[in-house]
């Protein structure tokens, strides 16, 4: 389907690596604006991270004896990097980058981030499963006291996002892995400060023993689409390690030094794997406000053109994602061209619609909507 909307290709030039299309842009671009305009409504602040770091660095977040064999590596001026496969070292660094006060925290740093994970060869698949992606990761830092409030309001705001694309989801608590760090201590505390938080959301919920991060246990969301299949995407890890590793500190009331607690949390989970997502949930026909394209303009005849230009150009300036298709082609093929593009709405344009000013309205669902004038077209989009 992401091939026939024209959305997304992948090449051997470079296995797993998705191309995004004009379109899929488009749609990517819609996304991401969504998702920044909530972060911001929801007290987060907005970084950006390199995504090649030094070895040292990954070294001391405990990547490089824990997660090795996913990642990508290169050498500058003779010192080995890697190409970040989570963006979690990063943001510590930005908060690292001066000195804070108990009366800053929570600090809620988001970011979309590309990261780039070794994937065999032979697990690839499309956008559900890619060698480089964007993650909608963020960072909060926090005192121990505020947990379950920070990953109350990290469950409500996840909760939010999945209703506004209709989806239905379970929840599963993924515990401590064999190949772990950190004390016992640790992750039972971890791991009750996570069930805490759920229990006062109301969820219900699922124990997913030794599944959950090496640095910490994680809440994961997994979303279920129309044909009842189920994706994970959103995570919640609460992690009392990282910032022990790079000894993460905050003044606190008593003017004391503290270690703030760390929360690792996606809601896309991985931007591209969630348009795959959505590209199979809604079959290509995707929500008006998603569709790279709103509306088609079809003019019967050339007569019909300056017309359908001028309909564009009023369209356009009004934010409505809209094409002409000028072709000289029958009008049957190109309504049949546009519902093979899962186009919400097409305006006919014949001589009557030139005459009188008006459109004939086509929906993707509904056929044939009848003649309106411009506005009421515009009213009902």
């Amino acid at each position: 389907l992401g091939k026939e909307l024209d959305l997304f290709s992948m090449h051997e030039e470079g296995p797993g690596f998705p191309f995004f299309h004009p379109k899929g842009m488009v749609l990517r671009n819609v996304l991401e604006d969504f998702w920044r305009k909530e972060h911001i409504k929801n007290g987060y602040k907005e970084v950006r991270t390199p995504i090649i770091l030094n070895e040292e660095l990954w070294h001391q977040s405990g990547h490089w004896d824990h997660y090795k064999e996913n990642m990508y590596f290169t050498k500058i001026d003779g010192m080995d990097y890697a190409i970040k496969p989570m963006n979690c070292p990063g943001g510590i660094l930005i908060y690292k980058n001066q000195m804070h006060s108990y009366r800053e925290l929570p600090i809620r740093l988001a970011e979309l981030g590309l990261v780039h994970r070794h994937e065999a060869s032979g697990t690839l698949h499309g956008l559900m499963r890619a060698r480089c992606f964007t993650q909608d990761d963020a960072h909060i830092f926090m005192m121990p006291s505020q947990i379950k409030e920070e990953v109350l309001g990290v469950i409500k705001l996840t909760d939010y996002f999945y209703k506004v694309f209709g989806f239905d989801y379970h929840v599963e608590l993924s515990t401590r892995p064999e190949n772990s760090m950190g004390s016992d201590e640790d992750w039972e505390r971890a791991t009750n400060g996570l069930k805490e938080a759920l229990n006062a959301a109301g969820m219900d919920y699922i124990i997913n023993e030794g599944d959950g991060a090496f640095y910490g246990p994680k809440i994961d969301f997994h979303l279920k689409d129309c044909i009842g299949r189920t994706w994970q995407c959103g995570t919640i890890q609460l992690d009392f390690q990282m910032p022990e590793r790079f000894d993460l500190t905050y003044i606190g009331e008593d003017g004391e030094k503290h270690r703030p607690v760390m929360v690792h949390r996606t809601i896309f989970g991985s931007i591209e794997r969630f348009i795959g997502i959505l590209i199979e949930n809604y079959a290509g026909a995707f929500p008006t406000w998603l569709s790279p394209v709103q509306v088609m303009i079809l003019p019967v005849t050339d007569r019909a053109n300056d017309y359908s230009k001028e309909l564009e150009k009023k369209l356009f300036d009004m934010d409505i994602r809209v094409e002409s298709d000028l072709r000289n082609e029958k009008i049957g093929y190109k309504i049949r061209e546009a519902q093979m593009q899962r186009v919400p709405y097409m305006l006919i344009i014949g001589d009557k619609e030139v005459e009188n000013k008006n459109v004939s309205v086509r929906g993707r669902k509904a056929g044939d909507m009848g003649t309106l004038s411009f506005d009421s077209f515009v009213e009902m989009i």
